[in-house]
């Protein structure tokens, strides 16, 4: 289940799997379910994550 948390003032999503935060919960549902199935992340899915664009 996707978490909803606040980074700097700004609703997120995290994936409760891998813990990175998406801006939209649909990209963090992705993210989850990819991380579920494979037991690996997705670089097309966490190129999208706040991690990786700061």
């Amino acid at each position: 289940m996707v978490i909803a948390t606040s980074v700097e003032n700004e609703e997120t999503y995290q994936c409760e799997e891998c813990g990175f935060h998406y801006l939209e919960k649909e990209q963090a549902e992705t993210c989850e379910v990819w991380c579920k199935e494979h037991k690996s992340c997705n670089l097309e899915i966490t190129a999208t994550a706040l991690e990786n664009k700061r």
